[in-house]
């Protein structure tokens, strides 16, 4: 064999190995971000560590949330990119993270990370529950816009009214708890039986409501705001309404699993989470992200809603979670869409 071909070989085997241990790190990360978003969260992350790869497993908050506490005892995930806090809180409760102070925790705003120290959980970007109101299927049916929350109950939206369901759609979930949070426990449930009579279907996802408001299927879909920017920019002929009672939110958030084999690798990610460069990538997708200042403005957003956000009792919402996803199932869960 010449001194070349031992060279080339050399040179092969050395450009293998470092291929190899750029890749040699994988982290399987739950997340209940919007699929399509997927690709460009890891790419983006890729740019700064090549050497992660991130293994999605992805599905609706209310499925992610239910997976990760039947993982409990054995846990499957190392990381949680992307999930309501609401849900995080839940598995804080049951021990299942691992508190973690991410390089540039201080730049977060204080409502975006746990109160704990260190943290359990860290924000990311927060959604806002709003009406998507076509005013063309609306206007053919001789229909008023809604503009409150009690308005849902009038008979003129009957069947034309669509929203998620809680226990599968973390969008759901914020709208139940803070219909109880605004009206009352016992007032809140007495609108939702009103609301119920009006309802056409309970979806499994937060955006689905407003997509068929945008495409006609309904007049009324119950979601969150920046869908309803995002199909209006599109040319959607609908309304973004915020309710005149105020409304409800919840971040995603991101936390390490308690007992992971990978907890250096998870560090990095959780540290990459809340940096710039992250929230501007958030920032595609959500009018409201954990470091303020960095937002650019979104077109059709609705003014005045952050203004209009409650003062959301995450930990109430948390610790009752369970009771409320069982009363309301037991109540409304015949009018959901079936699961698949």
């Amino acid at each position: 064999m010449t001194k070349t071909s031992i060279l080339c070989m050399t040179v092969a085997a050395s450009a293998l190995f470092a291929n190899a241990a750029l890749a040699e790190t994988e982290l399987t990360v739950y997340t209940s971000v919007e699929a399509e978003d997927l690709a460009r969260y890891a790419e983006t992350f890729n740019q700064d560590h090549p050497d992660i790869k991130i293994n999605w497993v992805r599905d609706s908050t209310g499925v992610i949330t239910a997976k990760l506490l039947a993982e409990k005892n054995n846990p499957q995930a190392d990381v949680v990119w992307g999930l309501a806090a609401t849900s995080l809180l839940v598995l804080k409760a049951e021990d299942m993270l691992a508190p973690y102070a991410p390089a540039g925790l201080d730049k977060l705003s204080a409502n975006f990370k746990d109160s704990d120290t260190p943290p359990s959980w860290v924000g990311m970007d927060a959604w806002v529950a709003a009406i998507c109101y076509n005013t063309v299927e609306g206007g053919k049916l001789g229909m008023t816009a809604p503009t409150s929350w009690m308005d849902l109950t009038k008979p003129e939206y009957a069947g034309h009214v669509v929203m998620p369901n809680p226990a599968s759609s973390g969008t759901g979930f914020l709208d139940v708890s803070s219909w109880l949070q605004i009206f009352g426990e016992d007032k809140g449930w007495e609108y939702m039986d009103g609301l119920h009579a009006n309802i056409a279907a309970y979806t499994h996802s937060g955006s689905k409501p407003c997509k068929m408001a945008a495409a006609g299927e309904t007049v009324i879909g119950v979601s969150f705001a920046f869908r309803g920017a995002k199909s209006k920019a599109e040319g959607a002929p609908i309304d973004i309404i915020v309710p005149s009672e105020g409304v409800g939110w919840d971040m995603e958030a991101t936390a390490i699993i308690a007992g992971t084999a990978e907890e250096e690798a998870a560090k990095t990610l959780l540290d990459w989470t809340i940096t710039p460069k992250a929230m501007e990538m958030y920032n595609v997708g959500y009018a409201v992200v954990g470091i303020p200042g960095i937002a650019k403005p979104v077109e059709h957003f609705p003014e005045g809603i952050t203004e209009a956000m409650i003062d959301n009792d995450f930990e109430w919402a948390a610790n009752n979670r369970t009771k409320i996803l069982e009363e309301w199932t037991k109540r409304y869960d015949t009018k959901s869409e079936p699961k698949g």
